[in-house]
């Protein structure tokens, strides 16, 4: 099953805040129409990329048609990537005050912010995974609370956080960013052929 151009592609999201950055990320470069839709997925549990390819996977079923998922992950180099994929589970219990105090003990606070796009066109199809990482350290949180972990993480080359920066700025250099464009770049390219 191929995407036609002028055709939507179902995200998967609840959240505004994250459709919102998507699709100011994406702007007019995507040649499909976004059209978000809140589904609930089991939480998958495993690696990053086993974990988007599953939750894909079950999309797709439930949608029935051409989907996208995102999958978060915030990755500390002292615990050797945790929290990882589970990021959500700690940042609802510790905020991002808890996820900096987790390194307190530990010299080495650089971290990493990764994000894969899972795209699957239909049942029985493939998934094909875009990802994006953007290198930082997780910091004493600055700035709004009204997006996630933004406040504790700063990325390499920058003095502010995310939650700091403008969101032009961040949507230059986010993990999201990468991921996106990586995606985008490939659906362009697929769409003067229409096979995805």
């Amino acid at each position: 099953m191929a995407v036609q151009a002028g055709r939507s592609v179902v995200f998967v999201t609840g959240n505004a805040k994250k459709l919102e950055e998507v699709i100011q990320i994406l702007g007019d470069k995507f040649p499909y129409k976004l059209v978000s839709r809140k589904i609930d997925l089991p939480e998958y549990q495993g690696e990053p990329d086993e974990i988007s390819i599953q939750k894909c996977k079950e999309a797709v079923k439930q949608v029935g048609g051409p989907v996208i998922v995102e999958d978060t992950c915030l990755c500390f180099r002292a615990l050797e990537g945790l929290p990882g994929p589970y990021i959500k589970w700690f940042l609802d219990k510790l905020k991002p005050e808890g996820l900096y105090k987790m390194l307190a003990g530990f010299e080495d606070k650089s971290a990493w912010a990764l994000c894969t796009f899972a795209f699957c066109p239909g049942k029985e199809q493939p998934v094909q995974l875009f990802r994006g990482i953007t290198e930082g350290c997780i910091v004493e949180p600055r700035g709004p609370r009204d997006f996630g972990w933004d406040p504790c993480f700063q990325p390499d080359g920058f003095d502010k956080t995310y939650a700091e920066m403008p969101k032009e700025l961040k949507n230059t250099i986010s993990h999201r960013y990468r991921a996106l464009t990586a995606m985008s770049d490939h659906f362009t390219q697929k769409n003067a052929t229409n096979i995805i």
